[in-house]
């Protein structure tokens, strides 16, 4: 049985869109909760300035607290080289940066070109070697852009190239503003695994902005990808991209790949408890996907469905 790793992203991705500020306990329930679901990586928080994102002002706490929990892999996303020595402070197991292919949104969402952020994306990976830590680029707004638009796939080629040479352990497709299709997310994970070779690209991150998002899973999964980012009932988005809505449904997408027999090592029941704790710490936040009223045969968990 074919295993797909499903990162958990809605501590960090998910909450940076929300206005209100979870209560940290309320978080590390969420992740313990979710790590005995079976999910084996977390992005728990990030770290930027608090003053920027105060929902996310905790992060190193949490990092401390996930740390504790056997067998969980523990990330964090970085903005710059001052964050990522505070994630390396901290004891993520793993990094990333986000890289966007429109140089529009990346000053908007970093205040940097896309020669200051592959400067940056260099110092970055060495903080990253000195520490032992895992280090990915995230190739951001690779599929279009809401503020600038369409994104050459030429760019993007050549800007994920650069991320390798600046010192990137691997690399990620983000469909930050939801523009991607099947075809598209097909076409690019060819050509950038050609350009970087193949095992540099084996994350695709997913919105669902346009209804597309299982279906761009589905795509990737056929050109070898083997890890995808969800966010538990879709929460998310990017506060620096408008209109871009929440990411892929975590439920969702564990219920399609074991539908389809493929290896997560989730419970799918336990999974669905764990909504308990994320709506009621979120009153009035819409949760999207998958209810645990819809329907879900009794014996449906992880390799006793097929």
């Amino acid at each position: 049985m074919t295993a797909i790793l499903v990162s958990e992203v809605g501590p960090r991705d998910g909450l940076q869109s929300i206005s209100r500020i979870m209560p940290l306990e309320a978080k590390k329930a969420w992740i313990a909760a979710e790590a005995a679901a079976g999910v084996k990586e977390i992005e728990v928080g990030s770290f930027v300035p608090p003053s920027l994102l105060p929902q996310l002002a905790d992060t190193a706490e949490l990092v401390a607290f996930a740390r504790t929990i056997p067998g969980l892999r523990v990330v964090a996303l970085v903005p710059n080289a001052k964050g990522a020595a505070r994630a390396a402070e901290a004891g993520v197991h793993a990094m990333s940066i986000p890289f966007s292919m429109s140089e529009t949104h990346s000053l908007k969402n970093v205040r940097k070109s896309h020669p200051a952020m592959i400067e940056e994306i260099g110092a970055v990976a060495a903080i990253a070697r000195a520490a032992g830590i895992d280090f990915a680029v995230s190739l951001s707004t690779a599929f279009g852009c809401t503020i600038e638009g369409a994104v050459s796939e030429d760019a993007v080629e050549r800007l994920a190239i650069a991320a390798v040479e600046a010192g990137a352990q691997e690399l990620s497709l983000s469909d930050t503003t939801g523009y991607a299709d099947p075809a598209k997310v097909k076409r690019l994970v060819r050509r950038i695994k050609t350009a970087v070779g193949a095992d540099m690209l084996t994350t695709l991150h997913l919105h669902n902005t346009r209804g597309l998002g299982l279906a761009n899973a589905l795509a990737g999964l056929n050109e070898g990808i083997t890890t995808l980012d969800a966010s538990l009932g879709g929460i998310g988005g990017c506060p620096f991209a408008p209109g871009a809505s929440g990411n892929i449904v975590t439920e969702d997408l564990v219920f399609m790949l074991q539908a389809m027999g493929l290896d997560t090592g989730i419970d799918l029941h336990q999974l669905l408890k764990v909504r308990e704790i994320v709506s009621a710490a979120l009153p009035g936040e819409p949760l999207y996907g998958f209810t645990p009223d819809a329907g879900l045969p009794l014996d449906f968990a992880q390799g006793n469905h097929a």
